[in-house]
């Protein structure tokens, strides 16, 4: 049973119970909806992209495949430490490099002698894959891998069809062996002037899904997860989970379109944004991370605008993720908690301008305040306001907002805008405007101390359907720093227009 199925029957059993009258019908999604591999993937907010090779030992990013393997050494490879870091940041999947373009192997493949078993790691008997898959498991978070299309090493590339069964054996390695597989990660990467080489992009998707139904697939164009567009973490202040993958070609898809999606696309494929915690994709001695307010900055324009955040953070040439690395995530993690542990809007009394069918208990707005899928508002049918209502005994303050929709029934919000009543005057004014919401909407703006708080859904693709609501207090990002304030102000100002723009 898939887990959108779930959700529904529990949510029945659960009205059935505390409510003896008839229930309302729930509300007819709206399509496109996303499978329950999407579904998961998306509730899991925060992944960590793990570049490792030949490249962390020869201070490359593109290494040139003829690198002797010899020199992948780390000495103090645990992969136990990635997973624990990964689980301690509040990451719920790591992805590895299990092949970079150099074509090098960090399992013993079968199909090359250019991998572990040729290096003098473990005495050529290691397997980094294998001890990162029994890691995770032990963990309880999921494993994702890379295996680059373009192999710099291997003489097949550029021999089409010799290349392509050479390509799909080893991901039958990848896939058959090292247990459940929840991501995998693929690109159209190919070097300028490099040989001439079609990827069967559809074959080898086909075979994935095969061996690994749980699976979700990343590229450029889907089939299941889509590329923001950047390296940078940022999506789109406007972000649709709904996308028409005829419009995307994988090495070839145009930015804008995917870091916004489409409005009135026929696919769900929900977009993931990638960057590094570092300048470069593997670990360089001199390079430092980036601070930890920066990727504060990073989750709101990632997981705050309906996107999964995947940082990549290298292991060293020991084989760690280096303590500089560590005490980022640390600080991460810490702000990230502090902002988010303490929902406000839990103190206020919730209202609505309406209730499908009247049935409080079930469609009702203090919903809003229990973290789920399975309970959210519901308005009435046919209206024309769309509102809920916080009303609070004493004042509070705070400068972000969260809103959130159960996408399980669909992307609806196009366009939103939260108020505040004056307590002088009793005028609403107006604090923040957003669009899209999907799994999780954020928005940051200079501080607001209110009694009551009205939230307005202005446009939407069907009746909205809000299933969280929350305000906090952000003491990091909204700061005396300069180059925090020019980024919120950015911001903001993108939130404006793109509002503004769907009127």
């Amino acid at each position: 049973m898939s887990l959108i199925t779930l959700l529904f029957f529990s949510t029945i059993s659960l009205f059935k119970i505390s409510n003896s009258s008839p229930l309302k019908p729930h509300p007819l999604p709206i399509l496109p909806l996303p499978t329950s591999q999407q579904l998961q993937w998306q509730l899991g907010s925060m992944a960590m992209f793990l570049h490792f090779g030949p490249n962390t030992f020869t201070n490359s990013e593109w290494g040139t495949g003829k690198v002797n393997p010899s020199v992948f050494n780390p000495t103090h490879l645990n992969a136990t430490q990635w997973v624990k870091i990964a689980k301690d940041s509040g990451f719920t999947r790591v992805i590895l490099t299990a092949k970079h373009h150099d074509g090098f192997c960090l399992w013993p493949s079968e199909f090359t002698d250019y991998s572990v078993k040729s290096s003098h790691w473990r005495n050529g008997t290691g397997d980094v894959l294998a001890e990162l898959a029994a890691a995770t498991a032990e963990a309880g978070i999921g494993l994702g891998l890379y295996l680059s299309p373009w192999d710099r090493h291997d003489l097949s590339y550029g021999k089409t069809l010799e290349y392509n069964e050479f390509y799909l054996s080893q991901m039958t390695e990848l896939l058959t062996k090292y247990g459940e597989i929840k991501e995998v990660w693929l690109d159209g990467a190919k070097g300028e002037g490099e040989k001439d080489m079609e990827y069967f992009f559809d074959t080898w998707f086909s075979l994935i899904h095969q061996l690994q139904p749980g699976a979700v697939i990343f590229s450029d164009a889907g089939p299941d997860v889509r590329w923001i567009g950047d390296e940078a973490g940022l999506a789109g202040s406007t972000c649709w989970s709904l996308f028409n993958r005829t419009n995307a070609k994988i090495g070839d898809t145009d930015p804008l379109y995917s870091q916004g999606g489409d409005r009135f696309g026929q696919d769900w494929v929900p977009a993931e944004c990638d960057v590094s915690i570092r300048p470069g994709w593997f670990w360089h001695a001199l390079e430092s991370p980036k601070p930890a307010v920066q990727l504060l900055d990073i989750y709101y324009n990632s997981v705050g605008r309906n996107c999964l955040f995947l940082l990549n953070v290298p292991p060293n040439s020991s084989g760690l993720i280096s303590e500089q690395d560590i005490k980022v995530l640390e600080k991460f993690r810490q702000m990230k908690n502090s902002i988010f542990a303490n929902n406000l809007a839990r103190k206020a009394v919730v209202s609505s301008s309406s209730i499908r069918g009247g049935q409080s208990l079930q469609f009702g707005g203090k919903n809003v305040l229990e973290e789920g899928l399975d309970k959210y508002w519901a308005p009435e049918e046919n209206q024309k306001e769309w509102e809920l209502y916080l009303e609070f005994q004493d004042s509070v303050s705070f400068n972000v907002l969260e809103v959130r929709e159960p996408i399980q029934m669909g992307q609806r919000v196009a366009s939103f805008y939260l108020e505040s009543r004056n307590i002088g005057s009793g005028k609403w004014e107006r604090v923040v405007s957003g669009t899209t919401v999907g799994n999780k909407r954020l928005l940051r703006f200079p501080k607001v101390k209110s009694r009551s708080l009205k939230l307005v859904v202005d446009k939407a693709r069907a009746d909205p359907l809000i299933s969280y609501l929350g305000i906090y207090m952000d003491k990091f990002s909204v700061s005396s720093k300069n180059t925090t304030k020019i980024t919120i102000t950015r911001t903001l100002q993108e939130e404006q227009q793109q509002h503004d723009s769907t009127k």
